[in-house]
């Protein structure tokens, strides 16, 4: 009788808008990880150093500690060096791999976190599903088809207080324009979570 090739690895993904509690969830996935003794790894996009600079902290103050990388292959290198993951668990490899704002990374975390949870890697991923103009963000609809579960949160709408599944981006306190930059870091001062309806963007 074959045996089953499964072996733990898995793929996990939580996305929603801004102020939803993804970085929350992050956190609270992981801290449970190295509560029951497995060797767990953080990294964050070097370019999100909004709250701290070598650790994922979520909106309301809660931190993992977390290496800050330019991109997958910063984050291959940190794992395996210069080769190729091994291709059944290895010392070399934790337990556990988290990522925060995922969407800022390149598409190769795509193939690096499939190859991670092919190797018996619980990865564990968070990021923005929609960009501030509510398109998909990039890589993220082919990340989010991937993976084992998905946990799509909501936050509440500043304006009538829905659950909102949007990110809505304030330039000097206005809806920005839709053929702004995608990327901009911000938090409070350039963000508010909003519902459908509320949700603007500026043609």
């Amino acid at each position: 009788m074959l045996k089953s090739p499964y072996h733990g690895g898995h793929l996990e993904v939580i996305v929603g808008p801004m102020f939803s509690g993804k970085s929350e969830e992050l956190i609270r996935r992981v801290t449970r990880a190295v509560i029951a003794r497995q060797r767990v790894q953080v990294f964050k996009p070097a370019l999100d150093n909004r709250y701290h600079e070598t650790a994922v902290a979520s909106h309301a103050g809660r931190t993992v500690q977390a290496l800050a990388v330019r991109g997958a292959q910063d984050i291959r290198t940190h794992l395996s060096g210069d080769t190729p993951l091994l291709s059944t668990r290895g010392d070399s490899l934790p337990d556990v791999v988290g990522i925060d704002e995922v969407q800022f990374l390149d598409a190769a975390v795509i193939p690096l976190a499939l190859e991670l949870a092919d190797a018996g890697v619980r990865v564990i991923l968070a990021g923005l599903d929609l960009d501030f103009r509510a398109e998909p963000f990039g890589f993220m609809p082919a990340l989010l088809a991937r993976a084992e579960s998905v946990e799509k949160l909501t936050a509440i709408c500043t304006v009538c207080g829905a659950p909102a599944t949007r990110s809505q981006r304030l330039i000097g306190g206005q809806p920005a324009r839709f053929d702004d930059p995608v990327v901009l870091v911000g938090a409070l001062e350039s963000y508010e979570a909003r519902c459908r309806v509320h949700h603007e963007v500026h043609h």
